[in-house]
């Protein structure tokens, strides 16, 4: 068995739908969803502002680089073409795996090219750790601490000010 982190965002086209179609497509999958989060662009300001939310996930069948199949599989569903000259740009949507931890509850850690556990850069990013709150508010990212402590320091702590909840948009139904 093994549970993971995935953090989904999309700022282009119906971003909600392309969220959605990320859910419907690990629904088998999916053991809770988080709220959605409306958040300015990170890495690149010049494109449109992101929704974002995390997905707890488990299959017992599932490795690491499973997960990152899975994620890419989402990504191809919501019609998500990869632009190598722009890394932080604009997309339909984009699903990083963050962290995955093993049947036995270890965190996976690992440096491939293709595929960094945890994610190299998670500790940063306001929109994953608070949607992870969410789901899982006395979490840990490996190698890092607490969620709650990891918001607290900067440059979380300034980039959570331009979080902003969308209690109006569900990521499943009711």
């Amino acid at each position: 068995m093994s549970r993971a982190v995935l953090s989904l965002g999309s700022n282009l086209g119906d971003r909600l739908g392309h969220l959605r179609t990320a859910v419907t497509g690990l629904r088998d999958v999916l053991l809770v969803a988080s709220g959605v989060y409306e958040t300015p662009p990170w890495g690149d300001p010049d494109q449109p502002a992101y929704l974002n939310a995390v997905l707890l996930v488990r299959d017992d069948a599932a490795g690491a680089r499973d997960w990152l199949d899975r994620a890419r599989a989402a990504e191809a569903a919501a019609g998500r073409v990869r632009d190598p000259g722009r890394r932080f740009g604009p997309r339909s949507l984009d699903v990083d795996v963050i962290a995955v931890w093993s049947a036995d509850g270890e965190p996976v850690v690992g440096d491939d090219p293709e595929l960094t556990l945890p994610h190299p850069r998670a500790h940063l990013r306001a929109f994953v750790l608070r949607p992870w709150i969410d789901v899982d508010p006395y979490g840990r990212l490996p190698g890092h601490g607490w969620l709650t402590d990891l918001m607290a320091r900067e440059p979380v702590a300034t980039d959570v000010l331009d979080l902003r909840p969308r209690p109006d948009l569900r990521l499943e139904s009711d």
